[in-house]
């Protein structure tokens, strides 16, 4: 039984603007800015916009708060792996059956709530490489987003604090690559297990895995002590870092939630093109519709399955896609619902030491209860300069410092897609491919709104990626064969326990592999005519009055975990809209 007190664990908020849980309560219809999602970058575009006293900003969000029932599965740090599927925090979205692996159907997490995959996520917080970002640049045209240029936004995302378990950090990051003052909270673990000093001895036992002091560097390559965004014994949002203490502190930000948006609203034209002003949203499927008008420009940042399928829904897409869902094309844009992700290979469960560690946490807030649930340490690789799979398929990364694959390390039997076995002591690598050359679609199942799209990641249906995931489960078995194992590892679980060639390999990661829940890319940024879906500055191609500002835009898939990304092109692009609306043309 969790404790009652962690459900209103969350800040609450008091003061001086609106917030409204049904779309009918709204007072006013009119708007400066109008933010559609109230998810990682929706909220730092809300709360730094309203940042200006003289601009008046909405933020309208699909999901349920993030207090109240079951909260602590978002605000407790350990539960974060089962804050999603399957629970109120989630769109609960289900892939199509993917024939790579099995014909299986994916449960595919996406966040439902305040704060969105913020707040339902692993809170792994890695920057990714300099190279990924200077990859968005050359893809952007706009040097602004190059690792030199966007590091200060890094800096004001973050506020690295100590531990909550209070120990020594000497040795484990950095200091002088963290912020200290920004509004999210990030730190290392928080309650040290048995297999760090043992994968750190790996690091000095074998030059294949080495030490990195801090992957927030640029360069992420080598195994490293993960930084989490944990505050003390809680959970870090977008909601906690940057919405709440807006709402609590302005009165020209307005919040509506349990509030879908269904369409954008064509409003007229401007420069030739359909200009979009209008945001039609309603609390359900037989509610009444609302409609509300942004004066400057819509913020779409309804994440990487939500913003293709509100721009399909209001006409803007695939022609042929739009029209076999019964939506009537407005804004040509083919890229639309294009999709990049990233593929994983397959914790404690309750009992006497379960029981424990939350009355610990019940009781003052420590233990293992206060520290991500998943790792200690993160480690990213490259292929080898003259791996046969470069040869055959080219180089899909960033660049030299960009990793193709990630091993990360876990205490326990850490899954989601086996059966978790109820007795027994067990040590996981989850390997993933994060350089992925698969990808899929969003498409509308029909015109209405309230029926999920359709989603189709095509997971590990290229060669690129089997084979990348071969070598990575190759490097996880020697990485356990080091003398730093020796008489803790006993011998695999009997699903891998056969996997001594390549093929057995293929077949047991085609038979676990899952979705490490990281869309991106489907609402992509190209400065090429012809070729995305926005321009350099997020605004969307053929059309007027509406940017998009989330993991969508990204052009590719970053190699890492895309929370921090999201978080530091949120920073950078809240600059350009103030920019663009301080000397509007």
């Amino acid at each position: 039984m969790l404790s009652p007190f962690f459900v209103l664990a969350a800040l609450s908020c008091s003061a001086l603007a609106a917030t409204y849980d049904d779309p009918s309560q709204l007072k006013t219809k009119s708007y400066d800015f109008v933010v559609i999602g109230a998810g990682t970058a929706g909220n730092v575009i809300a709360a730094r916009l309203s940042e200006d006293q003289n601009r008046r900003v909405l933020v309208i969000e699909a999901g349920r708060s993030n207090v109240g029932f079951e909260s602590d599965l978002i605000t407790i740090p350990f539960f974060g792996p089962n804050a999603a599927p399957n629970t109120t925090f989630d769109w609960n979205y289900t892939t199509v059956a993917q024939p790579s692996i099995k014909n299986q159907l994916i449960p595919y997490p996406r966040g439902y709530v305040l704060g969105g995959s913020s707040s339902i996520n692993y809170m792994v917080y890695t920057r990714c490489s300099s190279d990924d970002y200077d990859r968005f640049a050359r893809e952007a045209g706009d040097d602004g987003w190059s690792w030199n240029k966007i590091l200060p936004y890094a800096f004001k995302n973050e506020k690295h604090v100590p531990p909550n378990d209070g120990h020594n950090e000497t040795g484990q990051y950095i200091p002088a690559l963290h912020g200290t003052n920004g509004p999210l909270l990030t730190s290392l673990p928080g309650f040290a297990t048995d297999i760090d000093n043992r994968i750190l001895n790996v690091t000095k036992e074998l030059a294949e895995f080495p030490f990195n002091p801090d992957y927030s560097s640029g360069n992420p390559l080598g195994v490293s002590w993960m930084h989490s965004t944990i505050g003390g014994p809680f959970r870090s949002s977008s909601a906690t870092a940057y919405l709440q203490p807006a709402l609590a502190a302005r009165s020209n930000i307005d919040l509506v939630y349990n509030a879908q948006v269904t369409r954008l609203v064509q409003t007229g034209q401007k420069n030739g093109l359909p200009e979009f002003l209008g945001v039609e949203f309603a609390r359900n499927s037989s509610a009444p519709r609302v409609v509300v008008r942004a004066s400057k420009e819509i913020i779409l940042s309804a994440g990487a399955i939500g913003t293709p399928q509100i721009l399909m829904l209001s006409g803007i897409g695939d022609p042929l896609v739009l029209r076999t869902a019964g939506v009537t094309p407005v804004v040509n844009l083919t890229d639309v619902g294009k999709i990049c992700n990233n593929t994983m290979d397959p914790v404690l469960h309750p009992g006497p030491a379960f029981d424990a560690a939350l009355a610990q946490y019940n009781a003052n807030h420590t233990g293992r209860f206060a520290a991500n649930g998943v790792s200690n340490q993160m480690s990213f690789f490259r292929l080898p300069q003259n791996s046969s799979i470069l040869r055959k398929y080219g180089d899909p990364s960033a660049g030299p410092k960009a990793p193709h694959y990630e091993l990360a390390f876990g205490n326990g039997f850490f899954t989601t897609s086996q059966t978790i076995p109820t007795t027994g002591a067990y040590f996981s690598i989850i390997n993933v491919v994060v350089s992925p050359t698969s990808s899929g679609t969003v498409t509308l199942a029909s015109s209405d709104p309230f029926a999920h799209p359709i989603i189709d990641p095509k997971l590990l249906s290229t060669d690129f990626d089997i084979e990348t995931m071969v070598e990575a489960i190759k490097a996880s078995k020697r990485f356990v064969a080091a003398q730093a194992w020796k008489g803790y590892i006993t011998g695999p679980y009997v699903d891998s326990a056969n996997t001594t060639t390549d093929a057995a390999i293929i077949d047991y990661a085609r038979t676990w592999a899952t979705t490490i829940k990281h869309p991106f890319s489907t609402a992509r940024l190209s400065n090429q005519t012809g070729k995305g879906v926005v321009d350099g500055q997020l605004l969307l191609k053929k059309a007027s009055g509406v940017r998009i500002v989330d993991a969508s835009v990204f052009p590719f898939i970053p190699g890492g975990h895309p929370q921090a990304p999201v978080y530091i092109v949120a920073e950078r692009a809240a600059d350009v809209i103030k920019s663009a609306w301080k000397n509007p043309r």
